[in-house]
């Protein structure tokens, strides 16, 4: 492939003798990976995979190497139960300690690979954060969280300075999956080896300087963070933790690593995780529940008709009914999404959402259970013959793809619009 002179030069004077190593990757494919999710499978439930996996990422359990060049056009990629994921992406969540009940912030959260990450740890306790400043980026993360069963996730739309005026001092935990020159990714993606140069390096380095401030003051005392990159650059990965520390003599350098490709299987990847010293810190001030008694009424009838599960904290936007997770504040950035939205008031009813459907279990609503081809014939936006009536959940081996409403011997189809294609 088609390398920047300037960047081989480079990477000649940081590699040495094993540059010759480093550059013989670009004349190989770059490496693919898949994640189970553990909200919905076991990390080790190959079960759940529709075509051959490669062996296991070392650094991730439940990571596995594929060669399959489509992953994601698979009804099992649907129904949420893996993550199409870069395996040397995978390093980063993994050095957090445990995150169960912690309040978790993901910083540069799109699309969502590390976001989903987290929340498989949390396993739907606590809050996790996922923020992305571009609006059509957290739109995509946004679907992936509703798409994994996430219960606890608020993503929001705000810059990393305008994140740390509204939550001061508010996370357990902190990622900072920085954007950067992403000399990692030049296998994978190719415009990022066209847009490459120095000058670029520069820029990413002074972003993250600031990225990493506005961190800081997210971060509690005695919190966790982690901070990561897929370039190879010094001035952003290595150098870059030394600037912080030399500037924040609260933290300390608690492990870090670097994935080059001619030594591991993956790309390129920089991620180390700092401890910041106790202290007292703030937290969240919590949302108070703001449903209407007309309203509520609604949601129970449909609760009682449909549900065996129970969504507590409840708060309304708009038309839309939200289950908040424990300690979620009321909604002060621009958030697409609060938890589980569980669905929208619509002239005088109560109409479930997606986001309901693909966080069920079998036995907390009634499911209809689909065959391969039915279940192909759903997720392209078909409807098919139905005996019985009301709401359920289409299923494809017990895990839910999403609503369907039956009535006169039909399933009309629920699925949203945009979530409808044609799959393997």
């Amino acid at each position: 492939m088609n390398v920047p002179e300037r960047f081989k030069e480079r990477m000649r004077r940081i590699l040495g003798a094993d540059h010759g190593r480093f550059m013989a990757t670009y004349n190989a494919p770059a490496v693919r990976g898949i994640r189970l999710n553990t909200l919905k499978v076991g990390a080790d439930d190959l079960s759940a995979v529709p075509f051959p996996t490669d062996g296991a990422v070392p650094w991730c359990k439940g990571g596995y190497y594929v060669t399959e060049e489509r992953p994601g056009l698979c009804i099992e990629h649907a129904a949420g139960l893996y993550y199409v994921q870069e395996p040397s992406a995978m390093c980063a969540a993994p050095l957090f300690s445990d995150l169960r009940g912690k309040a978790v912030l993901d910083m540069c959260a799109a699309p969502g690979g590390k976001s989903t990450q987290l929340a498989a740890r949390m396993q739907g306790s606590g809050i996790l954060f996922c923020n992305e400043i571009n609006f059509s980026r957290a739109k995509i993360l946004s679907q992936n969280i509703e798409r994994m069963g996430v219960k606890n996730a608020c993503v929001t739309v705000a810059s990393p300075a305008r994140l740390a005026q509204a939550y001061p001092a508010c996370f357990d935990a902190v990622l900072v999956d920085a954007p950067c020159s992403g000399e990692g990714m030049f296998r994978k993606e190719l415009a990022a080896a066209a847009e490459w140069s120095e000058r670029n390096v520069e820029a990413c380095a002074r972003r993250q300087a600031e990225i990493l401030e506005s961190a800081d003051a997210l971060l509690k005392a005695g919190g966790e963070l982690v901070y990561s990159t897929c370039t190879f650059a010094p001035e952003e990965d290595e150098e870059q933790i030394e600037r912080f520390l030399a500037r924040h003599a609260d933290y300390t350098l608690v492990c870090a690593h670097k994935l080059m490709p001619h030594e591991v299987r993956g790309e390129g990847h920089f991620a180390a995780l700092l401890k910041k010293s106790d202290g007292d810190s703030l937290g969240f001030p919590p949302a108070k529940c703001n449903l209407p008694k007309s309203l509520e009424k609604l949601w129970r009838e449909f609760e009682s008709r449909y549900l065996d599960v129970t969504f507590g904290k409840l708060f309304v936007s708009g038309d839309a009914l939200y289950s908040l997770p424990e300690n979620c504040p009321a909604p002060e950035l621009q958030t697409l999404r609060a938890g589980v939205r569980l669905g929208e008031f619509v002239k005088g009813r109560f109409e479930p959402s997606h986001s309901l459907a693909m966080c069920l279990d079998r036995g907390e609503a009634p499911f209809l259970e689909l065959g391969r081809d039915e279940a192909k014939a759903y997720l392209g936006g078909l409807t098919f013959g139905c005996g019985r009536q009301g709401w359920a959940v289409a299923a494809y081996n017990g895990h839910p793809l999403g609503w369907v409403k039956a009535g006169g011997g039909v399933a009309k189809n629920h699925l949203p619009k945009g979530l409808r294609f044609v799959y393997n």
